[in-house]
C-alpha cells in the first residue's frame, strides 16, 4: 500500500486519523524552523552574545587546552602579582600562577559540578512532580507536603547542612545544591502534569483504552517537559552561584584546585594590591550566570511570541 493510517488511539478517538505517505522524506517545516531559530537569535544581539559566552564556557569546561596551554598549578615566584598583560591576560597570583589558566581550568570543576546539580534537581524533582500530578489522591498529598517542607528551608542553608553531612568535595557540593533545588522542580512538574492530564487528547487516549504508561510516555511527559526544561536553564545560573558560594566557604575541592569560588576566596586577601585576583574570576561567574538567564528568558516567553 502507498498509504497508511495513523494508529494513535488518541487521534483515532478524536477522528484525526489521516493518510501518511509511506517512505516520505522529512517534513518541509523542519527547514523553516531552522531559519526561524537563526532569525530569532541573530535579531537579538544580547541573546547571540549570551549563546557565544555559554558555548565558550562549555568548551572551556570540557576542553580547557583549547584556550590555554599553561599549567594552572605551576607557579613562578619571580612573576607573582603581575597585572593583566599580553603574556598573562588575567595577571598572576601570589605564587606566580597564571590566573587566566586557573579560571579556564576552574570552569572544568565548577560547570561540571553545576551540571550534576541541575541533573539531580531535574531528575529527582521532575520524578516527584510527575508521580504526584499523574497519580493524585493520597500520593499527591504526601509528596507535596514533603515538598512544602523543603520549600520552607532556605536553599543555601539546606546546601550547607547537606554538604556538612556528606563531606567536602566538588561532587558532594553538587549533590547538595541539586537536592536543595528539588522542591521547585517538583512544583513546576506537578503543575504541568495536572494541566496536561486534563487536556482533551489525554482524555481521548484514556477513553480509547490506552494503557497508563502509554498515556504518560506519549502524551503527558512530552507536553509537560517544556516549562521544566526552562526552569533547568534558569536553575543553571543559580546553581553556579550556589556551587561557587560553597567553594568560597571552603566546602569544595581542596587547594590547589582552581574552583571559581576558591579563586575568589584566595584573592580577597590581596584586594588592596591585586584586584584582578578576585574581580576577573568574579566577572567570569557573572558573565556565565547572565548568559544562562538571558537564554532562559528567551526560551520562556520570547520564542513563543515569535511570529
Amino acid at each position: 500500500m502507498s498509504q497508511s493510517l495513523v494508529d494513535d488511539p488518541a487521534e483515532a478517538a478524536l477522528g484525526l486519523a489521516r493518510p501518511v505517505e509511506a517512505g516520505s522524506g522529512p517534513e518541509p517545516g523542519r527547514r523553516v524552523d531552522v531559519r526561524r531559530l537563526l532569525r530569532f537569535v541573530v535579531c537579538r544581539p544580547g541573546l547571540l552574545l549570551s549563546v557565544v559566552v555559554l558555548v565558550l564556557m562549555v568548551l572551556a569546561s570540557f576542553w580547557p587546552d583549547l584556550f590555554t596551554s599553561q599549567d594552572p598549578l605551576r607557579g613562578v615566584p619571580s612573576q607573582n602579582f603581575r597585572g593583566p598583560s599580553g603574556s598573562h591576560w588575567f595577571g598572576t597570583d601570589e605564587l606566580g600562577r597564571d590566573v587566566f589558566s586557573r579560571v579556564v581550568h576552574g570552569a572544568q570543576l565548577s560547570l561540571k559540578a553545576t551540571l550534576i546539580a541541575v541533573l539531580v534537581a531535574f531528575v529527582v524533582g521532575g520524578l516527584l512532580g510527575v508521580v504526584a500530578g499523574f497519580v493524585g489522591r493520597w500520593v499527591d498529598d504526601v509528596l507535596m507536603r514533603f515538598v512544602d517542607v523543603l520549600l520552607s528551608i532556605p536553599a543555601l542553608f539546606m546546601s550547607l547542612a547537606l554538604v556538612t553531612a556528606l563531606g567536602y568535595g566538588t561532587v558532594k557540593v553538587a549533590v547538595a545544591v541539586g537536592i536543595a533545588s528539588v522542591a521547585s522542580f517538583a512544583r513546576v512538574a506537578r503543575a504541568e502534569v495536572l494541566r496536561v492530564r486534563q487536556a482533551v487528547f489525554v482524555e481521548a487516549s484514556r477513553a480509547s483504552g490506552a494503557r497508563w504508561c502509554s498515556v504518560l510516555g506519549r502524551h503527558v511527559l512530552p507536553n509537560a517537559a517544556g516549562p521544566v526544561i526552562v526552569l533547568a536553564t534558569l536553575d543553571f545560573g543559580s546553581s553556579i552561584l550556589a556551587v561557587s558560594a560553597l567553594s568560597f566557604l571552603g566546602y569544595g575541592a581542596p587547594p590547589p584546585a582552581p574552583e571559581w569560588g576558591t579563586l575568589i576566596s584566595d584573592g580577597r586577601n590581596y584586594l588592596a594590591n591585586a584586584w584582578w585576583l578576585t574581580a576577573l574570576p568574579g566577572l567570569a561567574i557573572a558573565a556565565t550566570v547572565l548568559a544562562t538567564s538571558r537564554i532562559a528568558r528567551a526560551l520562556d516567553g520570547e520564542w513563543s511570541r515569535q511570529p
